[in-house]
């Protein structure tokens, strides 16, 4: 069976970038009749929050993206514990007693004879008195020793490669405080859970070097990887210092549909084009990994702005009757309302201003040269209730009064009922029209 995992830490929301993790490895599950589980990164005690688990499952379920299940990291230290020991009597994690200062040194030496950057496993020298002494003085830390080879796979985007671990210096694992690292938790997880593929970012394509060599260390056999492009700015900038304001939270709060969402960031990256889709099964349906590329992939938030406004258009009055009766739209006039609105609108918010100037009337906005004109007008005008003649029989008695016809008769009369240049046809609007503002 497919089993596929989405693994964001408590530390924050989920933003678009964990999005295209969590919606491709979703969908690959979903596509073989596998298991999605949501596994929770939260072994770093101070920085995970409750808010945070409950604020990814909030977002997820808002997406629909449902998982088979919920794992959390910190339950099971116990069993990296365990494996940390095995590992420790393999000689396949060793001790360390360096300070970053200590570090740092080292790598500014390399550095300066040309070197990369790689620990020098100092570690590994070490006598017992050696590490009793460092012990008294300092708490120890520990790393995995690789096995200094070229770890290769096939991967499911960037196709086949290669990463020669002699040149990356052995990962630590557990902190001097015992604090286990996403590193080694992630690979003991994946294969406790029988993970078959894991789809990430390219900035883990080294990583997964490391955790592939961790994975058979213990004794499993690696899922079959995909790393996906990293997102930019439109100009194609660094995303990381905007990715906060680029939450999931916030963008549903600003009113962007969640198919819009998904529409977008299930083919960035891709062969495909971005189209609008209203359900998840359409999706997957047209999801294959061996559609995305690997070259940086622009992001840009306008772009949901379009989907959202495809997707609200599109809502039957069903999906929004409810909605339409809290803005207080009288029973009789909601479904008129809908048609009439719906169709000038992006998000299903700029109902409550449509519902407001139907209520309330708009302020008129009179050209001075037209001035004259608009009085004449509105003094041929009835009073509500209109019909949806009224517009058609109105504006013959003002052409015919006033001479005037075309854009120069139109225009002027839609500005001083609504206030704005562009919206429903005036014939439709008008039986919603319960006051005008604009005096005869």
């Amino acid at each position: 069976m497919t089993v596929t995992r989405f693994a964001p830490s408590p530390t924050g929301y989920i933003h678009v970038g964990n999005l295209r993790t969590a919606l491709m490895n979703y969908l690959i599950a979903r596509k073989t009749g596998g298991t999605f589980i949501l596994r929770l990164d939260d072994t770093d005690q101070e920085r995970s929050k409750q808010e945070y688990v409950d604020g990814i499952k909030e977002d997820l379920e808002w997406l629909g993206l449902t998982w088979d299940r919920v794992e959390r990291q910190s339950e099971r230290l116990g069993r990296y514990a365990e494996v940390a020991s095995e590992l420790r009597a393999s000689g396949d994690l060793y001790e360390v007693f360096e300070t970053p200062t200590e570090l740092d040194l080292k790598r500014k030496k390399l550095l300066n004879m040309g070197k990369p950057p790689v620990y020098d496993r100092a570690g590994l020298g070490l006598s017992a008195e050696e590490k009793d002494k460092l012990r008294a003085e300092r708490d120890g830390y520990w790393r995995f020793r690789l096995d200094q080879q070229r770890t290769e796979w096939t991967d499911g985007i960037l196709g086949d490669v290669s990463i020669d671990t002699a040149s990356v210096s052995d990962p630590v694992l557990i902190r001097a405080d015992g604090q286990v690292l996403y590193t080694f938790a992630s690979s003991v997880d994946d294969i406790d859970m029988g993970i078959t593929h894991i789809v990430r970012g390219a900035d883990h394509v080294t990583n997964t070097a490391t955790q592939v060599q961790i994975m058979k260390a213990i004794g499993g056999t690696p899922p079959a990887f995909a790393h996906h492009s990293l997102l930019t700015g439109p100009q194609g900038e660094g995303l990381s210092k905007r990715l906060g304001t680029l939450s999931l939270r916030d963008l549903r709060a600003q009113g962007v549909a969640k198919e819009a969402l998904l529409s977008l960031m299930v083919r960035l990256g891709s062969s495909q084009p971005v189209e609008l889709m209203m359900s998840l099964d359409e999706i997957a349906d047209g999801f294959e990994l061996s559609q995305f590329g690997a070259a940086p992939t622009k992001f840009d938030a306008e772009d949901l702005w379009p989907l959202t406004r495809a997707r609200n258009q599109a809502l039957p009055f069903e999906a929004v009757k409810d909605r339409i009766a809290a803005l207080g739209v009288p029973a009789e006039m909601a479904e008129r309302f809908w048609r009439v609105a719906s169709q000038n609108i992006t998000k299903l918010d700029d109902l409550g201003a449509w519902w407001a100037l139907c209520r309330d009337g708009a302020e008129p906005v009179i050209a001075a040269e037209d001035a004259d004109f608009v009085a004449e007008a509105m003094a041929l005008l009835p009073a509500p209730p209109f019909t949806e003649a009224t517009w058609g029989e109105w504006t013959a008695a003002v052409k015919e009064k006033t001479g005037r016809k075309g854009k120069g008769l139109f225009m002027p009369l839609r500005h001083a009922l609504t206030g704005q240049p562009h919206g429903p046809e005036m014939a439709d609007l008008m039986p919603l029209l319960q006051k005008v503002r604009a005096k005869g």
